[in-house]
């Protein structure tokens, strides 16, 4: 069962290894109004409004505790306020009062920006002036929620259009504040208002999959327009421009509609009739349950960028060429549950994720642009690539199996599907060596090897395949008791090996799946098993908390990793294979060196099980996915702090060799400022030393002390709480307090950071070094009084010795 040349001893890597976060791709939009200006787009995410770099999809600034929309400045409502916000400086510029008594449903400002109207659910309608900032109009008269508004674009008739719950399209004049209209034809929520460029022509959608198109002159319809879908938005094309590969024929006016089936039609207002409709990756179906998976919620037009912008039900962003309907960007603004991830295409300059839904999302990382795979019609729940990095499979609930291949464009497209399994696919790998078979394993306990055929491996021929290819199972084995939850094959292509619920690891002949050892001793299910890309060796993670490295020759646990408080879900090689990583449900990633069976990093990257863990190919980077809707791109920055850490120590030498010289030279006060800098209390202590022991000691201290910058002297105060701690630097502790209180003001003293502490820590170091000075003091005194008393006693004694000679 070799897989190579004979088993090397385990090594420790020159380096210990250190990961830091690269780049972190987060949900930024949860439902609401998208809107867009210029290069930003305002994205809302629970309280939250994300402005988002449509460029590199960056989120630029997060703006808190906000809901709605935003245009210009950005005008926002959270619990009856409104707040208008700087979004470039992430400033609150002003908050006020909405004055509704409900929360407010929708808002819209005029073509200048100069007025803001608030429809809320008490029925009212507010206007507000933003210059002169107060409400200038109250309008009532709404039934119910008013959901809808927008300003009539020519700001000299003064008219606002609103729509509530009793579906009429009401007309205000500001001039009067009175509704002079209410336009009756919908029988369905009204779901937006679009105007003609004369002015006099309104095109209205609903719900009730129609739309309609309204004379303002009369104020009659002039026609209904049926779409046969519920319509969430409808925007008119602009009369100039080329819109022939729309199927625009004739002038006149065309719309664009977006609804419940997720594609865009454009529709002729003179007869009524579909003109176009856009291709799509599904298949648009009938059924209401089916439909709601792509509906479309918003759609709009940005003309500066002849763009049209579509936002799905599933939270995904799109833009379009407005003359063309050619995609030219998708973002994902948030991916659900995240159950598996892999590097993928040329440099490892994409990644695959499979989310808790039938699709599959694979993201450009330099432009955060989305493509979304079709193909599963249940949740997709592993993946693995390819060595090549063009190829990868997924499994899925559907008891499938995808091959999937990216082209030179990074276009990815389904080449081949495998039918066969009885229950779930959980757990899928490739050949390592080749592009030549799969294994996967399912609920069903049994572990399966397709064979890819070489029309699926030759690009010329892939490229000619124009619908998925059928997958055969050439082997298949009962594998495991209970759940298989994950399977790997080696890097010589001559072995499987699978982890079980039923607590055992397999191992297992490639080309006949005959069982060739089991790996028994962890006390709970084995969520992962790995293969070594250097040794004969085995590493399982498993819901016991703990990581073991088996031989491939005896079957025997070699080490034991402990030190996860939760499952071990993922374990990968890293370090060209001295170094294990590992993911826990906690949400924390270890770093473990295997010859010490150290743990040398633990990484705090998720809030929540981390199910995808997979590093690229040149071993300088991992992508982590978690249940937390979140990914997170981790980057390898072991030589970066090495030569950081050798920068910081050569100049740590510099800047000591010239502490050293400025304290020959008795240059004190340089030397006081390059100790400060340096962080060295001692150093610090022994200038002061230094500085006393000279004549006049005292006068050149306060000299130096005084001359420091605020901060300096704040520094030393900390460093002399340190020093009065201990007697023997007490001395110069206080004549540094001394020198403070002599050329310090008390409100300038107060005025120090940490000074309160410092004081604290101060007085009682203080109180005690008194006293026993006090103590000596006395003692001395003690010691003189005797000394006196023994002369007195000396000088009567010789007064009346005869002995010519002193005792």
């Amino acid at each position: 069962i070799a897989q190579g040349p004979a088993a090397r001893p385990l090594s420790l890597p020159l380096f210990p290894s250190s990961y830091a976060v690269s780049r972190r791709m987060e949900p930024f939009y949860t439902g609401g109004r998208v809107s867009r200006d210029g290069t930003a787009m305002f994205c809302p995410c629970g309280t939250r409004l994300n402005v988002m770099d449509v460029g590199t999809g960056a989120r630029l600034h997060s703006l808190e505790q906000v809901s709605t929309e935003g245009n210009k400045s950005v005008i926002v409502d959270f619990a009856f306020f409104f707040l208008q916000w700087n979004w470039r400086e992430s400033k609150c510029v002003r908050t006020w009062k909405a004055v509704h008594v409900a929360p407010v449903a929708s808002m819209a400002f005029d073509s200048t920006s100069t007025l803001l109207a608030s429809g809320g659910c008490d029925s009212t309608i507010k206007i507000w002036d933003m210059i002169k900032q107060y409400c200038t109009h109250n309008l009532k008269g709404s039934s119910g929620v008013v959901h809808l508004v927008e300003f009539h674009p020519d700001i000299s008739r003064l008219q606002l259009f609103s729509s509530s719950m009793d579906y009429k399209i009401r007309i205000w004049d500001l001039n009067t504040s009175k509704c002079v209209a209410a336009l009756d034809g919908h029988f369905s929520a009204v779901t937006s208002l679009v105007f003609a460029a004369d002015g006099n022509t309104l095109i209205s959608s609903g719900r009730d999959k129609i739309c309609m198109v309204w004379n303002l002159e009369t104020r009659e319809s002039k026609r209904t327009v049926p779409i046969y879908e519920s319509v969430e938005a409808a925007v008119l094309l602009p009369e100039k421009g080329d819109f022939s590969q729309l199927g625009v024929k004739k002038q006149g006016l065309h719309f664009l509609t977006a609804g419940s089936k997720g594609v865009l039609k454009i529709w002729e207002v003179a007869t009524a009739a579909c003109v176009y409709t856009q291709p799509v990756p599904f298949e648009p179906v009938e059924s209401k349950e089916e439909a709601s998976e792509h509906s479309l919620t918003q759609c709009m037009l940005v003309p500066e960028r002849n763009e049209i912008v579509t936002v799905s039900v599933e939270h995904n962003i799109v833009l379009y060429d407005a003359q063309t309907l050619q995609l030219r960007k998708q973002l994902a603004g948030y991916n659900d549950e995240v159950l598996d991830v892999k590097f993928l295409g040329p440099g490892d300059s994409y990644i695959v994720v499979a989310t808790n839904s039938p699709q599959l999302k694979v993201f450009e990382l330099a432009t955060s642009h989305c493509q979304i795979l079709y193909g599963h019609t249940e949740t997709v729940l592993a993946l693995d690539v390819f060595r090549k990095g063009l190829m990868f499979v997924s499994c899925s609930k559907d008891k499938s199996i995808r091959l999937w291949r990216m082209n030179k464009g990074g276009r990815v497209v389904c080449v081949a599907q495998g039918l066969g399994h009885a229950h779930g696919v959980g757990a899928i790998s490739c050949s390592r060596m080749k592009e030549s078979f799969v294994v996967t394993s399912s609920q069903d306990c049994t572990i399966k090897v397709w064979s890819i055929p070489e029309s699926l491996i030759s690009k010329a021929k892939a490229a000619l395949i124009s619908s998925p290819e059928a997958l055969h199972a050439q082997v298949t084995e009962r594998g495991h008791d209970k759940d298989i939850n994950s399977v790997a094959v080696s890097p010589n292509d001559k072995l499987i090996a699978t982890g079980s619920q039923d607590r055992l690891a397999k191992l297992w002949s490639c080309s006949d799946c005959s069982l060739l050892g089991v790996f028994t001793g962890h006390k709970r299910g084995i969520w992962c098993v790995q293969f070594s890309p250097v040794d004969q060796i085995l590493a399982t993670s498993s819901a016991d908390g703990t990581l073991k490295l088996w031989g491939l020759q005896d079957f025997s646990c070699l080490k034991t990793f402990e030190g996860h408080d939760a499952s071990v879900l993922k374990v990968i090689f890293v370090s060209r294979g001295t170094q294990l990583l590992s993911s826990g449900s906690d949400g924390l990633l270890k770093l473990w060196t295997i010859k010490t069976n150290e743990c040398v990093k633990t990484l705090d990257g998720h809030e929540d099980k981390i199910w995808g863990l997979h590093s690229n190919k040149q071993d300088d980077m991992v992508v982590t996915a978690s249940s937390d809707s979140s990914i997170t791109l981790w980057k390898d920055v072991t030589e970066i702090e090495q030569e950081e850490a050798q920068a910081k120590q050569e100049e740590q030498i510099m800047k000591e060799q010239e502490l050293s010289n400025l304290l020959h030279e008795k240059r004190y006060l340089k030397a006081l400022g390059l100790a400060i800098s340096l962080d060295r209390p001692h150093t610090v202590l022994t200038v002061v030393k230094a500085i006393l022991k000279e004549s006049d000691g005292r006068k050149h201290l306060e000299e130096n002390i005084a001359r420091l910058r605020k901060d300096q002297k704040e520094a030393v105060l900390a460093f002399l709480v340190t020093w009065n701690t201990n007697s023997r630097n007490c001395h110069e502790a206080q004549a540094v307090i001394e020198t403070l209180l002599k050329h310090e003001a008390p409100d300038s003293l107060l005025q120090y950071s940490g000074i309160k502490s410092a004081v604290e820590s101060l007085l009682p170091y203080t109180e005690r070094h008194f006293q026993r000075l006090s103590r000596l003091l006395q003692a001395s005194m003690f010691i003189d009084f005797m000394w006196q008393n023994m002369r007195l006693v000396n000088d009567i004694y010789m007064a009346e010795s005869p002995c010519p000679y002193p005792i």
